[in-house]
């Protein structure tokens, strides 16, 4: 129970003294204004379970240049993009909306509902993603081309969702008005308090976002063509099928996005200059094993280059700062002029039990645990935490559901429910603040925060609860595969979005959206007079 184990203490002077900012007058309002959107992936695959190894759909724009639907590792990995909302249902509707207009388009093929892949070919034969002649599209292939070569391709099939949070402006010079005031900052500029504060976010979402592994992961199990002769100790489920009995999300752990090169990498969290300075170096730092693909083949760029990591993206992190780059500009050039924008949180496994991969139900716990993260004391980092996360990152992925598991809660290793109750209780202070905020609006009171919170703690009291345990009892009940489980569930949502109504409105305005682009891409390739080598040389002298 929790009062028998020494647990850190988040109900302290700072977090309260910052739960009172919430009930404040004046930040309630803009409570109701987090801004949100979301990047959700997925595979085209045949009518066999298969991978499409067909071309983008020409009708669905162009991958370089859309806005709302681009592709991925692959020409086969869909990528849906919502613009930023103030509002969750919109969010939602949104990515409904182009999902029903991607399946407009595809034929018969359908997109695949799960983060762990559909039957693949043998690796050389997943198609790299294309996206025109100009440099920059070239530099897109080339960059996929060297993660094939230094991760294999299947590696890069798998899929998730990419969670992009941020409070307004508004929000912010509340709080650096507040933190002021209460003695809690010393920064004179809003934008490096907001930069603080947000690695502040970040330190303690890695040291906490295992709760959101547990809570949400849904691959426990891979078919057998995804290892294509990787090392594995995966344990057989069925003749076609690799898994773990507790596992929660494959995709996590090590056949997944992550890497053995990148174990080495310690990426510090504790401001802004630490982190463009060590994820900078390991940019500029050579790798030998990368170094013997060799930059060329011939005249072919096999890779950007032969550092451990080409660019920033290769950076396998559950949780990124992100800033707006403009056109030609690093990610990291971006933060350094700029400034933190907002979080990426990059975890989320597809559920493939909702058509959408994620609902309105996830998306308020989120938005509380964030803000928890936020809002809760955030030590430096020093390299031995950094191990213990990446101890309890292994465990949970791989053993998530084992009620004898224990992890790491601070310094101490506790049971793993006594952990997930201690930071739901604090998200739940958050969550009723939340709902605060939305009843003085709506003059309705309504629970939707504080009610998601109550569901996942059902989750923590009972395993089989989990979405990574109910796909597996769902294939075990109907004698199923994973591809088996995958492609009904796929073809459940596909009949979904084929009856879903958009608007004639707003199917007008998406559809030239993505005429447009194909215009934008022309464009681009019209203006990009530059060779590649020069070009190249040039984005990395930012």
């Amino acid at each position: 129970m929790l009062d028998t184990v020494n647990l850190p203490d988040d109900s302290g002077s700072f977090f309260k003294k910052n739960l009172q900012l919430l009930a404040h007058q004046d930040i309630q309002p803009v409570l109701r204004r987090i801004q949100r959107g979301i990047e959700k992936e997925g595979l085209r695959v045949n009518s066999n379970g298969e991978l499409a190894l067909t071309p983008h759909p020409q009708a669905l724009g162009s991958a370089l240049s859309n806005s709302w639907l681009t592709t991925d590792f692959s020409e086969s990995l869909l990528e849906f993009i919502t613009p930023v909302f103030e509002s969750i249902e919109e969010t939602i509707d949104y990515l409904r909306d182009i999902h029903a207009l991607a399946y407009a388009q595809l034929s018969d093929e359908i997109i695949w509902g799960a983060s762990m892949p559909c039957i693949l070919p043998a690796d050389e034969l997943i198609p790299l993603a294309q996206y025109g002649s100009s440099n920059i599209a070239k530099m897109k292939t080339v960059y996929r081309r060297g993660l094939g070569l230094r991760y294999g391709r299947a590696m890069q099939t798998v899929a998730g969702i990419h969670y992009n949070f941020s409070l307004p402006e508004a929000f912010w010079r509340r709080a650096f008005d507040h933190a002021r005031v209460s003695g809690l900052t010393e920064h004179t500029h809003l934008q490096s308090y907001i930069d603080e504060r947000y690695f502040d976010l970040i330190r303690n979402f890695r040291r906490n976002y295992w709760l959101l592994i547990y809570l949400f992961g849904s691959a426990p199990c891979v078919d057998k063509s995804f290892i294509h002769n990787r090392d594995n100790d995966l344990i057989a489920l069925s003749e076609q099928d690799l898994y773990y009995p507790n596992a929660t999300s494959l995709r996590m752990g090590d056949l997944g996005y992550q890497s053995s090169a990148q174990k080495s990498l310690f990426v510090c969290y504790n401001g802004l200059n630490n982190y463009i300075e060590t994820l900078g170096n390991a940019i500029k730092t050579p790798y030998p094993a990368y170094e013997e693909i060799g930059l060329k083949k011939g005249d072919t760029y096999q890779q950007l280059s032969t550092a451990l990591l080409q660019i920033e993206n290769e950076f396998y992190s559950p949780i990124r700062p992100k800033r707006v780059t403009h056109s030609g500009e690093t990610p990291l050039r971006a933060l350094e002029q700029r400034g933190v924008e907002y979080i990426e949180v990059r975890c989320m496994d597809i559920n493939p039990m909702l058509a959408g991969g994620i609902d309105a139900e996830t998306i308020r716990f989120l938005d509380s645990f964030l803000l928890y993260c936020l809002l809760s004391d955030s030590p430096q980092c020093d390299k031995q935490e950094f191990e213990r996360i990446s101890v309890n990152h292994s465990r949970i992925v791989n053993k998530g559901r084992d009620p004898a598991l224990k992890l790491y809660c601070g310094k101490t290793e506790v049971p793993m429910g006594d952990c997930a109750n201690r930071l739901i209780n604090g998200i739940e202070s958050i969550a009723k603040q939340l709902d605060q905020a939305h009843n003085i609006a709506q003059q309705i009171p309504t629970h939707w925060y504080t009610q998601s919170v109550t569901k996942q703690r059902e989750k923590v009291l009972d395993v089989s609860l989990t979405p990574s345990a109910q796909v597996l009892k769902q294939m075990q009940d109907l004698g199923e595969t994973h591809i088996d489980f995958g492609m009904r569930q796929s073809q459940k949502h596909a009949n979904y979005y084929k009856q879903r109504n958009v608007d004639t409105e707003t199917q007008e305005r998406l559809m030239q959206i993505a005429s447009d682009s194909l215009d934008s891409q022309r464009k681009i390739e019209q203006d990009s007079n530059t060779d590649f080598s020069s070009f190249l040389y040039a984005y990395y002298q930012q």
